[in-house]
């Protein structure tokens, strides 16, 4: 259910071939996972805010429902793994963290849960325990080891026996992983001012600490026999450090024996600002292929991946200008898959390199759509999730140089795949020279005097792409962007600096941020683009953005009311100096604190909120748990004041990436109607 404050108008009479809820028909595929021994595959499916679980098989590789749950629920699934065998999967269902989200406002708040069901789909999931985080599936596939509580819970996968908690910890359990024998678990915990790798035997009755020391140790990997634990190192605590110059951050690889808990570092970064751990990049920094260790550096101010031998020596894996984004090794441990943006910057495509370096990455996929999450099967054949321009996210078969979508029967036969636009990659520069990147959405119906609207993505360290994104929320976002279009709208994604796939300087470009929002350059150089355009009306020009993006739409009108004439501000950040705590560490203490909390004032929509003149609308769910609800509640009161024009929508007891799919059908259809009326 949502509040409003004021009616909504409808579209007008000019409206496009398709609706709102056709183009948000679109499914959403994630999580894709494949078996290790055997040909299967399984996938999370969201349909409508109706999830559930798939999975396919070879040799036809027919995709069929797993689970069969009804209805927009919001009771969102993750965390899917598969058995070795595919007989199993197990996964999460409800919501995000400790506190169940309740987006439904039910009497008796939903539980989340962690569940197990066949993969052919024949039988209902059984129920395993509560919670449910960093899901991890025992390499025999009998067993599931999970994060509840802030403890490490462990169940049989056949529900035999209940979930029990193997440990009662003082801090918070991260990042579960079995040894490959499958009798001992290693993960990280954290105890603020340090963070300690453990090991526990399943029959034991003590932890064994892992190199212990006063600095942050994390991603706890084992070896392939199962002998060594290798982790990744970072300072730890320092407290009354200056916090607005942007301090680099060491790190360094260690191996360790895994009954002694004695270890040393193999491998050392440097000290300058390229050097620091690329946190963006954390889930898959570190891993064994074979005998040698793969990671992944921005040494050189791209993000590439590096092998170290037995002996400690490291070899190069990739190089150029591009990013790697996600990797794992193949099931062969020789070879690595892995997604970047080499030879298209707005791109996804998949590669593939052998672990030692011995020749240079080959790709797996390639063309003008996006490929992300790769998986290999037993029988070799690789899998991805595909999309391109106009066909939404799903599973596609690799074959040859061509891709197989093996899931084509999701898409709805409403969805308007014909009628979209297929976005165009554009360049322009900001004011201070730097070249900024974008998608132009620019509609086929409109030829002169048109309306055109900024987007700009959250994070930041994101990147939108010329086609359906791999992410459930800018997949949403771009289908509200196909919506403008298909309204006549010119509408320009703007990938702003501080986003991914341009390179470390891009992404932490100085000044930028709440350091002094060197970012809005890039935005403002993007109303200047769409300006430029002979079907654009520079009179008629919005912007709108979620999250982060919220912030840089309310900096828009609170800076440059004569640019934008309207925007739409889902969930920004709006003070950054009641934020800083929660997006800094090592605030409070702070020598320079004061000037800090000034500056991020400074950089803040408040603090320019007397020039704010345009219309807008705020959108915000009060379950937030990413941007505290009240950002967007003190900006209503202080633009209340001056008198400016304010709409607002809240859903209560949704959260930031709103669980309900009627959320953000509601939402947008406001935010496509507001623009009708303001621009």
């Amino acid at each position: 259910m949502r509040s409003v404050v004021v009616l909504v108008a409808l579209l007008p009479a000019s409206a496009s071939a398709f609706t709102l809820e056709q183009v948000m028909s679109a499914p959403f595929c994630s999580g894709l996972v494949a078996a290790e021994r055997a040909p299967r595959i399984a996938w999370t499916v969201n349909l409508r805010g109706e999830r559930n679980v798939w999975a396919a098989e070879a040799p036809a590789w027919r995709p069929h429902a797993v689970t069969h749950y009804r209805g927009d629920t919001g009771m969102a699934l993750g965390s899917l793994a598969i058995s070795p065998d595919g007989k199993i999967v197990v996964f999460a269902r409800g919501g995000e963290g400790e506190r169940t989200p309740n987006p439904t406002s039910l009497l008796k708040p939903p539980r989340r849960q962690v569940l197990a069901a066949a993969g052919d789909g024949s039988s209902e999931p059984r129920l395993l325990g509560d919670g449910g985080d960093d899901l991890q599936l025992s390499p025999d596939g009998s067993k599931v080891a999970w994060v509840a509580k802030k403890q490490l819970w462990i169940a049989p996968v056949d529900a035999g026996a209940p979930a029990r908690a193997v440990t009662e910890l003082e801090g918070d359990v991260h990042d579960p992983r079995w040894s490959p024998d499958g009798k001992h678990l290693a993960f990280w915990v954290d105890r603020k001012s340090h963070t300690l790798i453990a090991a526990v035997d399943l029959d034991g009755e003590a932890l064994r600490w892992i190199a212990p020391s006063t600095e942050r140790d994390v991603s706890p990997r084992w070896s392939p026999d199962g002998r060594k634990l290798a982790f990744v190192r970072m300072a730890g605590l320092e407290r009354k450090l200056p916090v607005i110059p942007v301090r680099p951050q060491p790190w360094s690889v260690w191996l360790a024996d895994a009954q002694t808990g004695k270890g040393r570092a193999v491998w050392q970064s440097g000290s300058a600002a390229r050097d620091s751990a690329p946190d963006w990049f954390a889930a898959d920094l570190l891993f064994f292929a074979g005998e040698r260790l793969v990671f992944g550096s921005e040494q050189d101010g791209r993000l590439h991946l590096y092998s170290l031998d037995p002996a400690g020596a490291a070899r190069r894996l990739t190089t150029g200008d591009y990013d790697v984004e996600h990797a794992r090794p193949a099931p062969d441990r020789r070879t690595i898959l892995f997604t970047s943006n080499q030879g298209d910057a707005d791109r996804r495509h998949v590669w593939r390199v052998p672990a030692d370096g011995s020749a240079p990455p080959q790709p797996v996929t390639r063309g003008d759509g996006i490929e992300a999450a790769a998986v290999q099967t037993a029988d070799g054949t690789v899998f991805v999730l595909a999309a391109s321009a106009r066909l939404p996210i799903l599973p596609a078969r690799v074959r040859g140089t061509a891709l197989e979508v093996i899931a084509r029967e999701l898409v709805p036969p409403e969805f308007p795949e014909r009628e979209l636009v297929v976005p165009q990659p554009v360049s322009f520069r900001a004011a201070d020279g730097l070249t900024v990147h974008g998608q132009l959405f620019a509609p086929a119906s409109c030829k002169s005097g048109c309306r055109a609207v900024v987007f700009s993505h959250g994070g930041p360290i994101r990147q939108m792409l010329p086609a359906w994104h791999y992410l459930y929320y800018y997949a949403n976002a771009y289908a509200e962007n196909q919506f403008l279009a298909s309204q006549g709208m010119v509408v320009l994604s703007v990938n702003y600096r501080l986003g991914i796939m341009y390179g470390h300087d891009f992404r932490e470009a100085p000044g930028a941020g709440w350091r002094g929002s060197a970012e809005y350059q890039d935005i403002l150089a993007g109303a200047g683009y769409l300006a430029s355009l002979p079907q654009v009306d520079k009179k008629r020009i919005g912007l709108w953005g979620g999250s982060y993006g919220g912030l840089l739409t309310a900096l828009g009108l609170a800076r440059s009311s004569d640019v934008f004439k309207a925007g739409v501000d889902f969930h920004g950040v709006h003070d950054w100096s009641a934020f800083l705590d929660r997006w800094e560490d090592g605030v409070a203490d702070a020598p320079d604190k004061k000037e800090a909390t000034e500056l991020a004032f400074r950089s803040s929509p408040v603090a320019d909120v007397a020039r704010w003149r345009s219309p807008v609308l705020f959108i915000h769910a009060d379950d937030d748990r990413n941007v505290p609800f009240d950002e967007t509640a003190d900006l209503v009161q202080r633009l209340r004041r001056q008198g400016v024009r304010i709409e607002e929508i809240v859903y209560p007891d949704d959260i930031h990436d709103f669980l309900l799919w009627r959320n953000w059908v509601d939402a947008y259809r406001a935010t496509a109607a507001f623009f009708a009326r303001e621009l």
